[in-house]
């Protein structure tokens, strides 16, 4: 069990993340990496413009490691009209650029089954 000290001393650390927290999204300054940079909570608080597709909040575009995965599975995104595909390529290459990403001109291919 923990003591009321302990009990304190977490509580005072919490607030303290949760203010350094803040204090980093204010400055627009990128979430500190680690195994999971993007939580749900931080995803649902994210506009939906920051999404390779908006409508369906899929692929976002918040740093360099989900550019990167947006790219890989730009593909795999289903029921997104053509008119939505070329909109999202369009706003990955400009955040690829952003993070200076090296993306090929043309976006990829749709899969044939």
């Amino acid at each position: 069990m923990a003591t009321t000290r302990q009990k304190a001393a977490a509580s005072r650390n919490i607030k303290k993340a949760v203010s350094v927290s803040a204090a980093r999204r204010r400055k627009g300054i990128a979430p500190k990496q680690g195994k999971h940079p993007l939580s749900s909570h931080a995803e649902r608080e994210i506009p939906s413009t920051r999404f390779a597709f908006p409508k369906e909040r899929k692929e976002p575009l918040t740093d360099a490691r989900h550019v990167r995965n947006a790219i890989a599975r730009f593909n795999q995104v289903e029921d997104v009209s053509d008119a939505e595909r070329r909109a999202a390529w369009r706003r990955i290459k400009t955040a690829a650029k952003k993070y200076g990403i090296e993306v090929s001109i043309n976006r990829p291919r749709a899969r044939t089954r």
